[in-house]
C-alpha cells in the first residue's frame, strides 16, 4: 500500500492525515485482532484463508476506536506500544482489558513487570502513535514522559490515562486478554473544563471528532 491507496469513499485529501503503511498492515482494520509489524501470524496461507482474513478485518474496521499507547518498565528502561485492542471491564473491582498479540515484543516484558499504563492519545498525537508502533530501538527518544505511579511511562498532552497492575492473563487463539486492575487514573483538563480531543482509528485510517 502506498500512501495514496485509499479504500473507496474516502476524499480525494485524506492522504494527509494518512498513517504510514507499515501502521495500517500493524492493525489490520481494528478491534482486537491487529497484526504488529515484524510479527508472524498462523492465518493458512491459502486464498479462500486469506479472503477469509481480510473479510473479518474489513467488516471490524467499520467498529471506530480511540488510540492508546501501553507502556511499562523492563528494568531502567521504557517499553511501549500502540494498542486499539483496550477497553473497560469492570466497575467494581476497577478492571481494564487490552489484547496484545502472542508475538507481542513488548507485553512480556509488561508481563515481567507486572504494571502497565494506558495513554489516551490526543489529536495530533499521531506521530507518537506511528512511533510506538515501529520496531524502532529506542522508541522514546525526543518524548516527554514522566512516571505514574506504578512506575510506567505517562507521556505529556494525552486525554487521560489508567495505570494498571496485571490482575489475570488469558489465551485468546493467537492473543492475550490481559485484564489490568487499575490503581490510579486521571484526565486531562484545561482550567474551563474541557479536554482535548481524542485520537481516533476508522477504516484503517486516523479520524478526528472534528
Amino acid at each position: 500500500m502506498t500512501d495514496r491507496d485509499l479504500p473507496r469513499g474516502m476524499r480525494d485529501d485524506a492522504h494527509e492525515t494518512w498513517p504510514p503503511p507499515a501502521l495500517i498492515e500493524s492493525f489490520l482494520g481494528n478491534f482486537n485482532f491487529e497484526f504488529r509489524p515484524g510479527e508472524d501470524t498462523d492465518i493458512a496461507d491459502t486464498a479462500v484463508a486469506q479472503a477469509a482474513a481480510r473479510r473479518f478485518r474489513d467488516v471490524l474496521g467499520r467498529y471506530a476506536s480511540g488510540v492508546t499507547v501501553v507502556t511499562s518498565m523492563s528494568g531502567d528502561e521504557p517499553v511501549g506500544m500502540t494498542c486499539q485492542s483496550f477497553s473497560s471491564v469492570s466497575l467494581d473491582p476497577p478492571l481494564v482489558t487490552f489484547i496484545p498479540a502472542k508475538t507481542s515484543r513488548a507485553w512480556p516484558l509488561m508481563q515481567r513487570a507486572g504494571h502497565f499504563c494506558v495513554n489516551f492519545l490526543a489529536d495530533g498525537q499521531q506521530e507518537l502513535s506511528n512511533v510506538m508502533a515501529s520496531r524502532g530501538v529506542d522508541k522514546f527518544a525526543g518524548l516527554e514522559w514522566s512516571l505514574s505511579k506504578t512506575g510506567a511511562p505517562m507521556f505529556d498532552g494525552i486525554v487521560g490515562h489508567v495505570d494498571c497492575t496485571v490482575h489475570a492473563v488469558h489465551e485468546a487463539g493467537d492473543h492475550h486478554i490481559v485484564v489490568g486492575r487499575v490503581q490510579d487514573m486521571d484526565f486531562t483538563s484545561d482550567a474551563d473544563g474541557s479536554s482535548p480531543d481524542p485520537l481516533l482509528y476508522f477504516q484503517g485510517g486516523y479520524r478526528t471528532l472534528r
